[in-house]
């Protein structure tokens, strides 16, 4: 594929989309250790199910505008009237289920900081701070361990996929395709 600056990408990476590839040249695969971050991206990528990364991600600014910029003790008191008012917002992914999830993960993430300090202490935990490096995977034994244990905790839309993605979008696996300019790192 040709890119416009000559730099080959990953080939789920949208040449027509300014933002996806702000996103695949910046963030994607990029460790990180910020639990409002952290949080952020779990929410976003339990939106993704059934659907793209792109489309998430091109509503990530209507997204943080109606969840209160991701602020975790903001959304952990959702009530009802917060979820029909999210349900009405036609800037995001409308599914009363997810919002839902959403709340309910919200609550499990907070707990999950109180039991390990941090969210990030109990991401990284998994691989003891290593970034683990595999390609051409949508999910794993580390996905399905990390999911396995979210859902025991009580979080939804949390299967092995969608952890893996969220694993690889948050840096603990790093997965850019042979040919990228990032595929041996930054």
């Amino acid at each position: 594929m040709e890119w416009a600056d000559g730099k080959s990408r990953c080939q789920w990476a949208n040449p027509k989309n300014e933002r996806y590839i702000q996103y695949h040249d910046e963030e994607w695969g990029v460790p990180v250790y910020d639990d409002h971050k952290l949080f952020e991206m779990l929410v976003l990528e339990s939106f993704q199910a059934g659907l793209t990364w792109e489309c998430v991600l091109n509503k990530q600014k209507a997204f943080r505008q109606a969840f209160d910029n991701f602020n975790l003790e903001k959304v952990c008191a959702y009530q009802e009237e917060d979820v029909e008012r999210l349900m009405e917002n036609p800037q995001i992914i409308r599914n009363r289920r997810k919002i839902q999830a959403a709340v309910t993960n919200a609550g499990v993430f907070r707990k999950i900081q109180q039991e390990f300090e941090s969210f990030s202490s109990y991401i990284w935990h998994w691989t003891k701070g290593r970034v683990i490096y595999e390609k051409g995977l949508t999910c794993s034994e580390l996905s399905d361990k990390v999911s396995a244990d979210l859902k025991k905790r009580g979080m939804k839309f949390v299967g092995t996929t969608i952890v893996y993605a969220y694993l690889q979008a948050v840096g603990v696996i790093y997965s850019h395709d042979e040919g990228c300019f990032l595929e041996h790192g930054r």
